[in-house]
């Protein structure tokens, strides 16, 4: 099980994260959330909540607390075979691309243009075979299939391409269940999923406190049927939450909780991935919503910590437009601080221009520099062998350390990398005189021309292709 245990970097006390957990509370219990799901409103009352004006609905504190007696502390996500393969607790970390990006930088001819189906088949074959990204999602929003479909399409060849755990997102509830369907007939049925799941749906969630309807069914329909899923709401400083960091902070948990409390009323003990990321304000000079900024960051992987729950968070991304030196300086930056701050997921990877376009060049980068942070970061083997007290008397003050066994025998041990630049300026020309960028782009065909993903079985694919035509 391929995984990053961090160091920890605490930027907020425990006090801080009880004043923003307290302000959460208040803001659920004095000014309350509007929901837009009878069933899910129906629920909340049942259980004690006040509703007022038709879909306001004011959460008291103790149906809080009494959701985390019940939450499990650990998801543990599969692969295809059914093996574990993520264990979301602790510091573990472990890394993914995102979903529907609209816009794509083809590696072969560097243009910046619309993703077609054809380009989520060769994201997630590349990323079936690097082996630092632990766990796919779709990338693209393909341009030539039905949008009333396409999520269907995106599920069917993530299923198809890869044995790594999934992240899926849905357009509509009715994609949730379509999704879920595909999922049980790959793995053999309801009771192996729930039990093994495969995936994990991501949830958008409109605001802190303006939960869509779409949302809502999905946390009902996925903790009814035991599965995991991430219920992300967005609180924009300046537009959708205040402006200041620990207000916007306050208004996006009290939105986490809302999903926490809906699905535990709904089946206690159903697996559930609070958010890692977020907190985000609206760049006031572009009006636009940066990914990297600095303000927001450690911040929401502190409070899930202090939950001791799951989490969905963000890294390897940039703000920039091409895989260029911003990009590679953010990306970078971002897993660091996923690392340092005991992310689980950690997806986005190889995103560019706040999450619009999407680069397989850059995933590759990114898949180095997470390949770096985990060499890192490892354990230090500290034995008799490692230390070569013999070795090194034998070869004393004027020897060479070249010519030992001991060198051939654990050479292999260093780390040495497939796309950063090591040799000379003359050995770097003689090899091609190539960019970080176009070493990336070459490595990315040279995978999608060898990488053969493991097929699922015919009958299956049919399966899938049956529930993919029947939402067109």
């Amino acid at each position: 099980m391929n995984n990053t245990v961090g160091q920890h970097f605490k930027r907020l006390s425990d006090e801080q994260c009880e004043k923003i957990h307290h302000a959460s509370l208040e803001i659920l219990e004095r000014t309350g959330a509007r929901l837009y799901h009878q069933p899910a409103i129906d629920l909340l009352q049942k259980a004690g909540a006040r509703v007022t004006e038709g879909n306001r609905v004011r959460i008291s504190p103790g149906l809080v607390e009494q959701a985390f007696e019940t939450v499990p502390n650990e998801v543990v996500l599969y692969d295809r075979q059914g093996e574990p393969a993520m264990r979301l607790s602790g510091r573990r970390s472990y890394f993914g691309t995102g979903s529907d990006c609209l816009n794509i930088i083809d590696h072969r001819t560097g243009e910046r243009r619309k993703p077609v189906l054809q380009d989520i088949v060769e994201g997630v074959t590349l990323c079936d075979a690097l082996p630092n990204i632990d766990f796919v999602m779709s990338m693209f929003l393909p341009n030539d299939v039905p949008d009333t479909a396409s999520d269907r399409y995106q599920m069917k060849v993530m299923l198809e391409r890869t044995t790594k755990p999934l992240m899926y997102v849905t357009n509509e509830f009715a994609g949730c269940v379509d999704a879920v369907a595909m999922a049980e007939a790959v793995v053999g049925g309801a009771d192996t999923l729930a039990e093994r799941p495969l995936a994990a749906c991501y949830i958008n969630v409109t605001t802190g406190l303006r939960h869509n309807e779409e949302a809502l069914q999905k946390v009902l329909f996925l903790s009814e049927k035991n599965l995991p899923a991430a219920y992300i709401p967005v609180a924009l400083g300046g537009a959708t939450g205040p402006i200041t960091v620990a207000g916007n902070y306050a208004i996006w948990n009290a939105g986490c909780l809302v999903g926490l409390v809906l699905s535990q009323l709904n089946r206690p003990g159903a697996p559930f991935i609070t958010s890692g990321f977020g907190g985000g304000a609206i760049d006031m000079r572009t009006a636009t919503s940066p990914y990297v900024e600095p303000e927001k960051q450690f911040i929401p992987q502190e409070l899930a910590h202090t939950y001791r729950l799951p989490m969905f968070s963000m890294g390897g991304c940039s703000d920039a437009k091409l895989p260029d030196q911003q990009a590679g300086i953010e990306s970078a930056l971002t897993l660091v601080q996923a690392i340092l701050a005991g992310s689980h997921l950690v997806h986005d990877v190889g995103y560019l221009e706040s999450g619009l376009t999407g680069s397989l060049a850059q995933v590759v980068i990114c898949d180095e520099v997470i390949d770096w942070l985990r060499t890192s970061m490892a354990p230090l083997e500290i034995t008799e062998k490692t230390l070569a007290l013999d070795v090194i008397d034998e070869v004393g003050p004027d020897g060479s350390f070249m010519e030992t066994d001991h060198t051939l025998e654990n050479f292999r041990s260093r780390w040495y990398p497939r796309l950063f630049e090591r040799w000379d300026f003359g050995g770097w020309q003689d090899r091609g005189g190539q960019d970080l960028g176009e070493r990336a782009a070459e490595r990315v065909q040279e995978i999608l021309e060898e990488h053969v993903p493991d097929a699922l079985a015919e009958d299956l694919r049919r399966r899938l292709s049956d529930i993919a035509q029947a939402a067109r």
